[in-house]
C-alpha cells in the first residue's frame, strides 16, 4: 500500500487495475523518503528510490524503467529536472500493511486496488515515460511490476535488493517473491531537526532514548491531535516529566511544571481505551534528548495555511478503455499551479485547532568522550557485572537484558556506553529525581556513574526480594511436606479401618447435636441445607471452614433448653438480703416478678433499668437476682460501644465474623432464659460503624425480640424468655425510644446508717478475708466506721468506703508482719515443695545464663508451679483494734472536717440542694454587696461559679423577683435600686446547670437585702418563676439524702413533689422535716419567720440619705 508521509497537503495515489494515477495539489515539502514506481513497458529505464531534497519535480518527458529498480540514493530536486520539463510535485511514498483510516470528510488518503493474478503486459507508453537518474544504478537486478512489488515486498532495508528477480529473500532482494502475502515495508526516517513539537507531559518516571513506553491519554483534544498526526505521517512529540508526581494532565500550562530536558519520541501505535471515550493508549519510542526553549500558548502556532481544494478525479475514458485492453500501467501527474504558496514554517501548524501544548525545542548533543578511557571502561564493566547479578535474581531483568543486547547494532554493549547508561536507568525502579538526573546528564562518564548508583539500588532491592522469596518458599515447602505426610497418614488409617473420613465424622457429629435440640422448623431447614453443602465441599475449600463454623454456632445455641427457675418467695428474699442492704424498691420488683411466674407457671422476659449514682450496687444486684431466680448470669458493658456488629453480629462474608454478644450469651449460658446484664447503657457511643443504641431497640423490645435476627446467624432467635437488666447513672443521655422500652427503677444513695450496716455486714468481712486476716483478731470498731463515713466517705455510694476499709486492713496486715518479724513468720514455711523446686531451677538458670543468652526465650515450665506458696498462720496472741482515735494512723487525716460548709451562715448565704451523677449534693448560694451604698451608686448584678445557660437565667429570674418582692413588701427599702450585688456558687471548677436553684437564689438575695441570717440547718430546692410560683423538680430522693448527710434538719421542696416525699423510706426521712411550698411567699414565711419587719423597712436609709449640700450642688449642676 502506498501513501504520503510527512505531508502538510494531501496527496492521493490510486492504483486501479491496469494503471497508475498520481494527483497532487501543490508543491510538497519532503524529508528524506522513498518512492516506488513500476511500468509494464519492456524498455529498460531507471527509477529513483530515495531523495533528500525539500521537493521532488518530475518532468512529463522523463521515462520509467521497465523491469528494474534502483537502490536508494540521495540527490536534489534540481538534479532530477531536465530541459524545459514542466514541474510536477509528488509526495514520498511508503509501503504499509493496512491503509490508514479515513478522515472526517470522508476523503480517502489511500486507495489501492491490485489484482495479484492479472497479467502485466510490458509495453511502453510513449507519452508518460519518465526517466530519473540518481547516479547509482542497480546491480543488474530486475523488478516486477508495481502490483507485484506491493504484494511481494521489497528487501529488508529500504527496498534494496541484490538477489534475483524471482527467488530473492527478504533483506537480500528488492524483487518480487512469488506467493508472499506480506506487503513490503519501508523503514521510516526520523527527522534530525524538528524545532517545534507537541509537548506531552508524563508522570512517575522519565523516558530514555531507545526504549518503548506506553502512555494513556485522556484529554480528547490531545487524542484528536495524535490521531491527526498519525494520519499525516508526522507522529512526533516531545515527552517531558512532571515535577509534581501527583500531576495527571495531558497539557502543559507552564514550563515550570515539567523538567526542561525530555525526549523526542515517535508514536509507533495508538489505540482507543476500552470504556473511555476520547482516550488513547499510545506507544512511544524515544529517539533523542531535547530541551524546551519556549512554550507557545495553546491554540497559537504558525500562520494559517490554506486548505487544499478537493481533488477531482479526471477520468480518461479512451485511455482507460485502451488500458483495459492492453493491461498497461500508466502514471499520470496533474500539473501544478505556477505560483506556489509559501511552505509552512513547521510541520505542526495543523495543531493550532487543537487545545494542546506546543513547544520550541532544541536537540541536546552528548559530550564527546574517549571510548578507551579507563574510567568509562571500568564503570561500564561494573554496570555489566551488576546486570548479571540482577539477572540471576530477577528473570524479568534477564529477558530485558537479552532483548537489549540483541538490539545493539555494535554487537557489543560495552562499545556503546551511552546507550548502556540509558538502559540501566530505563529498567531500574529508582527514584524519579535520580532517573531525571541520568536523562539530563550529557557527559557519558558522569551519566554512567549515576546510572550505576541507580542500578546498585535495584540490585539491593532484588537481593532483599530474593531473600524474602526464599524464606516464604521454605515455609511453604515445610507446610506442604507436613500436609502430604498427614494425608498419607489419614489414608493409611482409613485403609486399616482405624478411623473414618474426617468430613463424614464431622457431619455425623452435627447431626447428633441437632437431634438433641428443639430447633424451630425455619432453623431446621437452614441447618439441613448447610449440612448438605458441607457434605459436598472439599475440606481444602475456603467455604468449608465458613460452613463448618456456622453449623457449629447453629448447634451450640440452646434451642428449647431452659433452666428450672425457683419461684420460692422466701428463698428469693433470703438471697437478696444476704447480698444487699436496703434497696426495697428493687427487691419488691423482683418479688412481683417471681409471684407472677408462680401463678402462670412461666414468665416472659422483662427489661428492667436500674438508674442511680456509682457505687450503690446496680451491677451486683443483677447477680443477686440471677441467683435468687436460679438463672444463668451474663454481663457485658456497652459503655463507649460504637460498632453495631457487637449487638447484631457480623456478616458471614467477613473473615473472622462472629455473632453478636446476645448470641454469645446464649452459647455460654446454654439456656434460653438467662439473665443478661447490659451495663452502662447511658454511655453507649455512636460512630461511623452505626448506632448501637438503635440496634438495642429491637433487642430490648418485648414485642420484637421473640424473633431477633442476628446478622451472622441469619435465622430468627427467640429472646422473649431472657430477663434483661440494664444499668445507668442518668437517663438524660439515653435515647427516648430506648428509654420508653425499659422499666425504670431509681436507686438513690445511701444514708449514714445504711452505709454503717453495709460496712459492718458486707464490706468489713470481705476486706478482712482479702487481706489474709480471716482468722486473726483484728477488730474495726463501729465508731471507726462512723468516722470513716462522716469524715472520709460522704459520697452516695459505698465504693469509696470499701476502698478505705480495705486500706485499714492492709495497714493492719503490714503492722502485724513488722511486729512479729521473720522468726515468727519464716519464709521457708510459706513455700510448698513445688514452689521450692521451681525456685531452685530459677536460681540455677540465673547463674548459668550468659549475657548473650539474656534476650533468648526461656523455657519456664520447670520454674513454675500451680501452688508455690501456702498461707501462714498468725499467732493467737496478736490483737489489733482500730477505733476512732487511731484511725488516722491507717487512713490519714480527715477529708471533711465539718458537716456543713457554714456552721453559722452570714446574711446572703443559703444552702441549696443539687442532683449530680454521683447522687445528691449540698449547693450553697452566696450573695454579697460589692460596694458601699451611696445615693449616687448604680445597681448591678455579677454572677460567678461556672454557671451554665439555664442556671444563669434562673439567676436573672431570682434577681427580678427579689426586686419585685422588696418593692411590694418593703417599699421604703431601696437596696436593689442602688446596690451592686455579686452572686456566687462555690466549687467553681464544677459546671452547674438546672433550674432547681431558683428559690435558693431568691432567698439569698432577699437575705442580703434584709440583712437577715438564714438558719444553717435549712436546705431548699425548687424552680422559681418571675411571678413567684414554685415549680416541680427532680431527684428529690438524692437531694434528701444529701441534705441529711450535710446536717440539715428542714428541707423545703415544691408542693408538686409531695408524692415523691411520701414515697421516701423512713430511714431517709428520719431527722428531716419536709416543708412544701406552692408559692415563694410560703418559702418566705418559713425562712423569714423571725424577721423584724420595722427594721427591715428602715434598713439602708442612713446609707442612702442624700446630703443637702450635695443635693443642692447637683441641682445647680443640672441647671
Amino acid at each position: 500500500m502506498v501513501y504520503g508521509r510527512n505531508l502538510p497537503w494531501k496527496t492521493t495515489l490510486r492504483i486501479p487495475e491496469g494503471r497508475v494515477r498520481v494527483r497532487t495539489s501543490g508543491l510538497l515539502r519532503l524529508h528524506r523518503a522513498r518512492c516506488y514506481f513500476s511500468s509494464p513497458s519492456t524498455d529498460s529505464a531507471r527509477i529513483n528510490i530515495g531523495w533528500s531534497s525539500p521537493s521532488l519535480a518530475l518532468g512529463r518527458n522523463s521515462s520509467f524503467p521497465a523491469t528494474t529498480i534502483a537502490t536508494t540514493t540521495t540527490s536534489t530536486a534540481q538534479a532530477l529536472g531536465s530541459g524545459g520539463h514542466r514541474k510536477l510535485s509528488v509526495s514520498a511514498l511508503r509501503l504499509k500493511e493496512k491503509p490508514p483510516p479515513k478522515d472526517h470528510g470522508g476523503k480517502e488518503v489511500i486507495d489501492e486496488e491490485v489484482d495479484e493474478k492479472a497479467k502485466r503486459k510490458e509495453k511502453k507508453d510513449e507519452r508518460d515515460n519518465v526517466k530519473i537518474d540518481n547516479g547509482s544504478a542497480g546491480s543488474g537486478d530486475t523488478a516486477s511490476s508495481l502490483g507485484e512489488i506491493l504484494k511481494g515486498g521489497s528487501g529488508g532495508t529500504g527496498g534494496r535488493g541484490n538477489g534475483s528477480n524471482d527467488s530473492a529473500s527478504p533483506g537480500s532482494s528488492g524483487g518480487r517473491r512469488k506467493g508472499a502475502s506480506d506487503r513490503a515495508l519501508s523503514k521510516p526516517t526520523v527527522p534530525d531537526i524538528y524545532p517545534q513539537v507537541m509537548a506531552l507531559p508524563i508522570a512517575k518516571r522519565p523516558l530514555f532514548p531507545g526504549f518503548y513506553k506506553a502512555v494513556t491519554i485522556r484529554d480528547p483534544a490531545v487524542s484528536a491531535a495524535i490521531q491527526e498526526m498519525m494520519k499525516r505521517g508526522q507522529p512526533y512529540i516531545g515527552a517531558f516529566l512532571f515535577k509534581d508526581e501527583n500531576a495527571d494532565r495531558d497539557t502543559i500550562e507552564s514550563t515550570d511544571e515539567v523538567h526542561e530536558v525530555g525526549v523526542f519520541a515517535q508514536i509507533t501505535s495508538a489505540f482507543p481505551v476500552h470504556g473511555e471515550d476520547g482516550s488513547l493508549t499510545a506507544v512511544l519510542y524515544p529517539h533523542r534528548r531535547i530541551k524546551i526553549s519556549n512554550l507557545l500558548s495553546q491554540g497559537k502556532s504558525t500562520p494559517k495555511i490554506e486548505e487544499p481544494e478537493p481533488i477531482e478525479e479526471i477520468e480518461e475514458e479512451e485511455e482507460g478503455k485502451e488500458q483495459e485492453d492492453k493491461g498497461d500501467v500508466v502514471a499520470s501527474f496533474e500539473e501544478e499551479v505556477e505560483k506556489q504558496p509559501a511552505p509552512n514554517p513547521y510541520a505542526t501548524s495543523f495543531l493550532k485547532k487543537h487545545n494542546v501544548s506546543i513547544v520550541d525545542v532544541e536537540n541536546l548533543v552528548e559530550e564527546s568522550y574517549d571510548k578507551k578511557s579507563p574510567v568509562i571502561r571500568a564503570v561500564t564493566s561494573e554496570i555489566v557485572n551488576v546486570f548479571k547479578e540482577v539477572a540471576n535474581l530477577n528473570p524479568l531483568f534477564r529477558d530485558q537484558i537479552s532483548t537489549f543486547s540483541m538490539s545493539q547494532s555494535a554487537g557489543n554493549v560495552i562499545d556503546e556506553p551511552a546507550k548502556l547508561a540509558d538502559f540501566a536507568a530505563a529498567v531500574s525502579a529508582g527514584e524519579v529525581k535520580e532517573l531525571q538526573e541520568v536523562l539530563e546528564t550529557l557527559g557519558v562518564e558522569e551519566r554512567l556513574q549515576k546510572a550505576l548508583v541507580v542500578l546498585k539500588k535495584e540490585l539491593m532491592n532484588a537481593q532483599l526480594q530474593s531473600k524474602i522469596s526464599k524464606d516464604v518458599e521454605a515455609k511453604i515447602q515445610k507446610r506442604q511436606r507436613e500436609y502430604w505426610l498427614m494425608e498419607q497418614m489419614k489414608g493409611i488409617r482409613r485403609e486399616l479401618g482405624i478411623e473414618s473420613d474426617g468430613k463424614d465424622k464431622l457431619v455425623e457429629k452435627f447431626k447428633e447435636k441437632a437431634e438433641k435440640l428443639a430447633m424451630p422448623e425455619a432453623v431446621k431447614k437452614v441447618f439441613d441445607e448447610e449440612l448438605n453443602k458441607l457434605a459436598h465441599l472439599e475440606a481444602a475449600a475456603s467455604e468449608f471452614n465458613v460452613t463448618r463454623n456456622y453449623l457449629d454456632w447453629l448447634t451450640q445455641i440452646p434451642w428449647g433448653q431452659r433452666s428450672s427457675e425457683n419461684y420460692d418467695i422466701k428463698h428469693a428474699m433470703t438471697v437478696l438480703d444476704e447480698d444487699h442492704h436496703g434497696l426495697e424498691d428493687v427487691k419488691d420488683r423482683i418479688l412481683e416478678f417471681i409471684a407472677v411466674g408462680k401463678l402462670r407457671g412461666s414468665v416472659e422476659g422483662k427489661i428492667i433499668c436500674f438508674v442511680g449514682p456509682p457505687g450503690v450496687g446496680k451491677t451486683s444486684i443483677g447477680k443477686s437476682i440471677a441467683r435468687a431466680l436460679n438463672r444463668q448470669f451474663y454481663r457485658f458493658s456497652v459503655g463507649g460501644l460504637t460498632d453495631v456488629a457487637e449487638i447484631k453480629g457480623h456478616r458471614r462474608t467477613y473473615v473472622g465474623a462472629l455473632p453478636g454478644r446476645i448470641i454469645q450469651a446464649l452459647k455460654k449460658c446454654q439456656t434460653e432464659n438467662p439473665l443478661v446484664l447490659i451495663d452502662e447503657v447511658d454511655k453507649i457511643g455512636r460512630g461511623h460503624q452505626g448506632d448501637p443504641a438503635s440496634a438495642l431497640l429491637e433487642l430490648l423490645d418485648p414485642e420484637q425480640n421473640s424473633s431477633f435476627l442476628d446478622h451472622y446467624m441469619d435465622v430468627p432467635v427467640d429472646l422473649s424468655k431472657v430477663l434483661f437488666v440494664c444499668t445507668a447513672n442518668m437517663t438524660d443521655t439515653i435515647p427516648r425510644p430506648l428509654l420508653d422500652r425499659m422499666e425504670m427503677i431509681e436507686l438513690s444513695g445511701y444514708v449514714a446508717d445504711e452505709k454503717m450496716a453495709i460496712a459492718d455486714k458486707y464490706l468489713a468481712p470481705q476486706a478482712r478475708e482479702m487481706s489474709g486476716l480471716k482468722n486473726v483478731d483484728v477488730v474495726l470498731q463501729k465508731d471507726a466506721i462512723e468516722e470513716l463515713i462522716k469524715s472520709y466517705c460522704r459520697e452516695s455510694g459505698v465504693r469509696n468506703l470499701k476502698k478505705q476499709i480495705e486500706k485499714v486492713f492492709r495497714k493492719s496486715a503490714l503492722k502485724i508482719v513488722r511486729d512479729l518479724g521473720e522468726a515468727a513468720l519464716p519464709e521457708e514455711k510459706a513455700m510448698t515443695e513445688e514452689g521450692k523446686a521451681a525456685l531452685r531451677e530459677s536460681e540455677k538458670r540465673a547463674e548459668e545464663v550468659s549475657k548473650e543468652e539474656e534476650g533468648k526465650p526461656i523455657n519456664m515450665e520447670k520454674e513454675t508451679s500451680e501452688h508455690p506458696r501456702a498461707p501462714l498462720a498468725v499467732p493467737e496472741s496478736v490483737h489489733v483494734t482500730i477505733d476512732r482515735n487511731n484511725l488516722k494512723d491507717y487512713v490519714g487525716p480527715p477529708v471533711f472536717t465539718s458537716d456543713r460548709l457554714y456552721d453559722i451562715t452570714p446574711p446572703g448565704v443559703v444552702m441549696g440542694l443539687a442532683w449530680t451523677q454521683m447522687g445528691g449534693a449540698a449547693l450553697y448560694v452566696e450573695s454579697i454587696l460589692e460596694t458601699a451604698l451611696t445615693p449616687s451608686s448604680r445597681p448591678a448584678l455579677e454572677r460567678t461559679g461556672n454557671l451554665k445557660a439555664v442556671m444563669s437565667e434562673s439567676t436573672l429570674v431570682a434577681y427580678a423577683f427579689a426586686k419585685s418582692m422588696m418593692a411590694q413588701k418593703f417599699p421604703q427599702n431601696h437596696f436593689f435600686d442602688k446596690a451592686k450585688v455579686h452572686l456566687h456558687c462555690p466549687e467553681g471548677a464544677v459546671p452547674k446547670d438546672g433550674p432547681s436553684a431558683g428559690i435558693t437564689m431568691a432567698t439569698s438575695l432577699l437575705s442580703l437585702a434584709l440583712d437577715h441570717k438564714i438558719d444553717p440547718t435549712v436546705a431548699m430546692t425548687g424552680e422559681l418563676t418571675v411571678t413567684g410560683k414554685v415549680l416541680r423538680i427532680g431527684g428529690l430522693r438524692e437531694k434528701a439524702v444529701a441534705a441529711r448527710r450535710s446536717g440539715a434538719k428542714t428541707i423545703i421542696f415544691p408542693l408538686d413533689n409531695m408524692s415523691d416525699w411520701l414515697e421516701l423510706p423512713e430511714n431517709i426521712k428520719e431527722g428531716l422535716e419536709g416543708q412544701s411550698a406552692s408559692w415563694y411567699s410560703d418559702v418566705f414565711d418559713l425562712v423569714f419567720k423571725d424577721l423584724d419587719k420595722d427594721r427591715a423597712r428602715d434598713l439602708w436609709q442612713e446609707q442612702l440619705k442624700e446630703d443637702p449640700k450635695q443635693k443642692a450642688s447637683d441641682e445647680h449642676d443640672d441647671d
